[in-house]
């Protein structure tokens, strides 16, 4: 096990280089630059101007010039200087990952909250009333786009029924837990829900594939409870496929959280990636992005380790 997760820590490095390469050059590539949303029309009449502002961010220098700079301050964690603000981006995101991390653990809560249970019911009570309605269910949450049931929601339900829209502005968890729990728990809701239909899908499946199994029909004819069975000796091995879809939904959430986060007004990494992007702000982008992939990575990993507590029959070596 040990060598298993050396190897693949220092699998992680070029796996982490080639991202942000990719995002290095494309960003790069894109029509215009910085000095376009800086200077507007004032940058085409004073095309002076415009190179000195290029040489003071470093970006009349090549592209694999600026790439091996900026992977030297990586490796001080440093993720330079914004561009607009003239802050640190260390500092700037400080704040902005408490935010994010805390709606993106709520949404995974509430998505296995509500994927596997109903998953498992649905297994155990095949072609019930309930499956039915836990497929339907599942079906009707992967077709809606979580972004349509938050602007759903902030339409409708918050006009017709006073509850889809925070009612507050955004108060941090340490300040106040009350009202941030009231203004985080509707888009947390609404980004776990958006992921929990696969879940129960997987869980549904990966059951009733399990409760097939000779050793679950052993475990019936001892006479033992149904709890005991379905949770002893069959839920372990039904949660193998699903972890893996877990560590995938865990992307989902980085990607959601940028609409979410915008939508709501919620102070995080994806409201700021998303206004970042727009002003090629290119050091914000960069730094959120190799974080983001520093989060699938281990993420990754983690599902992997996962495994052999599942199952002790998978050994790593």
């Amino acid at each position: 096990m040990q060598k298993y997760l050396i190897r693949r820590l220092v699998l992680m490095i070029p796996t982490m280089l080639g991202v942000t390469f990719l995002v290095f050059v494309m960003l790069r590539s894109m029509p215009g630059d910085v000095t376009t949303t800086l200077l507007g029309d004032y940058g085409a009449a004073s095309p002076e101007l415009r190179e000195a502002i290029l040489k003071d961010f470093g970006l009349d220098e090549s592209v694999p010039v600026q790439y091996v700079k900026w992977l030297g301050e990586i490796a001080r964690l440093d993720f330079g200087t914004s561009f607009f603000s003239g802050r640190s981006v260390n500092t700037e995101l400080q704040d902005r990952l408490v935010v994010t991390t805390q709606l993106g653990v709520m949404a995974l809560v509430i998505n296995l909250a509500l994927g596997i249970p109903i998953g498992i019911l649905s297994a155990i009570r095949q072609n019930s009333w309930f499956d039915n309605a836990g497929r339907t269910l599942a079906i009707g949450l992967l077709a809606a786009p979580n972004f349509w049931i938050a602007l759903l929601l902030i339409t409708m339900a918050g006009r017709y029924f006073k509850w889809g829209v925070p009612s507050t502005s955004y108060v941090g968890f340490f300040d106040d837990p009350i009202r941030n729990l009231k203004f985080t728990i509707v888009p947390a809701l609404i980004l776990g829900a958006s992921g929990s239909g696969t879940i129960m899908r997987f869980t549904r499946t990966a059951m009733l594939e399990v409760m097939r199994q000779d050793y679950i029909r052993t475990a019936w004819s001892k006479g033992l409870r149904e709890r005991v069975v379905v949770v002893r000796h069959a839920l372990k091995n039904a949660l193998i496929p699903v972890v893996t879809v877990i560590g995938l939904f865990i992307p989902g959430i980085i990607g959601g959280s940028v609409i979410i986060e915008s939508i709501y007004s919620i102070p995080g990494v994806g409201r700021y990636y998303f206004s970042s992007i727009r002003q090629l702000d290119l050091p914000v982008v960069q730094a959120i992005n190799l974080i983001g992939a520093l989060v699938v990575v281990f993420a990754n990993l983690a599902v992997d380790m996962a495994y052999s507590f599942l199952n002790p029959r998978i050994r790593y070596s």
